[in-house]
């Protein structure tokens, strides 16, 4: 059995860095095979990855995790601002931060479960939003946001003379994350994260958090301290976030207290679920459906669906027109909550849910062998033995699989 769970995993780990490598391709014809696009699948998969580690394991819902996110950000920025383009530093200084914060947030969050736990993350999640955009101006730039300078110390750069003259861009070793470059950067530690997630899942410890959010009070009674595992869970959701937050500015090396707004926290929530929460593949279907749907009906507008229902009467069109237009452009979000609502209505479990349905329909349609019987029974078995009306009826072996045992 452990054998057959470790082959499958090895082959659903291969199946899914082979899809993400190849994401420019497959794309391609869907429109979404540009770098621009790939890299927010790449980055807010990671971000659902460590999102599904605590809500979908440990059930704790989380309404302030862009907080860690716009930690990650700003710590990344102000890592190319002081001490070097390199993105190493960067990502390991954002993703430490942002792991101190959840530390401290998770501590006093956990105190509470349930709708209050929910409350007191979303809580904190705008008062970090509220420091960020008005009273830390002077590290966060307040709403203009903080940008990388050419006046900048950068102080690792000017110490090993890798400081160039023209405008400072995110580096790895003089390759510059730009393009399918950045892509394929967030893309490794796209597969890094969904193997450290598949890992978490399987071991004893992830057992444990499938245990807290089962049943977490009967864990209690048998003298099981629930808390540190669920803080540990928070801290490690927490890494992953800080980790999308620092990707956000090695392709775009700008941070701004929008992406600490609860609008992306919800975001994050909607992906996981429209996904399925508590598998593995989830997060990131459900990341690259939400953001393909932004990019696409945020992308029209009038003038668009004007050309695209011209062949309709004048008076018509401009009804059509007007009625379509609430959903595309700035109210996109309209149509995302419209397919969010049908699949929480008809596959609670998310996308997943869905394929699994389809996968058991096509499975029992598939048709039987020549030898199959419709009743299971092997085509060649011997008939029962039977005895002749009014004889001693044959001697009934009890259940317990031993020849001449009695039940007790």
């Amino acid at each position: 059995m452990i054998k057959t769970t470790a082959r499958k995993d090895l082959f659903l780990f291969l199946a899914f860095s082979a899809a993400v490598l190849a994401m420019p391709w497959w794309l391609a014809p869907l429109g979404a095979g540009y770098p621009d696009l790939l890299q927010r699948f790449a980055i807010y998969g990671i971000f659902a990855i460590g999102f599904n580690l605590l809500f979908g394991l440990t059930g704790y819902l989380s309404f302030g995790h862009a907080a860690f996110l716009g930690v990650g950000s700003y710590t990344a920025v102000w890592s190319f601002k002081l001490l070097s383009m390199n993105v190493l530093p960067a990502i390991a200084l954002s993703v430490l931060t942002a792991g101190v914060f959840a530390l401290v947030i998770g501590y006093l969050c956990l105190r509470r479960s349930g709708i209050y736990f929910s409350i007191l993350t979303l809580a904190f999640a705008q008062m970090a939003y509220s420091l960020a955009y008005s009273v830390l101006t002077p590290i966060t730039n307040g709403e203009t946001g903080l940008k990388v300078e050419r006046q900048d110390p950068r102080i690792l750069d000017h110490m090993f003379g890798s400081a160039g003259s023209g405008i400072p861009t995110p580096e790895l070793f003089g390759i510059h994350m730009a393009g399918y470059t950045g892509f394929y950067f967030c893309a490794v530690l796209l597969i890094i994260g969904f193997y450290i997630s598949m890992r978490i899942t399987r071991s004893p410890f992830g057992l444990m958090l499938k245990a807290v959010k089962s049943n977490q009070n009967r864990l209690k009674y048998t003298g099981v301290n629930t808390r540190p595992y669920a803080l540990a869970a928070f801290v490690i959701s927490g890494l992953f976030a800080g980790l999308a937050g620092a990707l956000l500015a090695v392709t775009d090396p700008l941070a701004g207290a929008e992406r600490m707004q609860w609008t992306a926290s919800g975001e994050v929530v909607l992906m996981t679920i429209l996904g399925g929460a508590g598998t593995l593949l989830g997060p990131v279907i459900g990341t690259v459906i939400i953001k393909y749907l932004e990019n696409i009906f945020s992308s029209f507008s009038a003038q668009t669906l004007h050309g695209f229902f011209g062949f309709l009467p004048d008076g018509l069109e401009n009804v059509v027109v007007s009625i379509v237009g609430l959903f595309v452009g700035s109210g996109w979000n309209l149509t995302l909550g419209l397919v969010f609502m049908v699949l929480v209505i008809f596959l609670p479990g998310g996308v997943i849910e869905g394929i699994s349905r389809l996968t058991a329909l096509v499975t029992r349609r598939r048709p039987q062998g020549p030898g199959a019987s419709k009743t299971g029974t092997a085509p060649n078995a011997a008939p029962a033995p039977s005895h002749p009306p009014g004889g001693p009826s044959p001697a009934i072996v009890p259940a317990t699989g031993v020849a001449g045992a009695t039940a007790d």
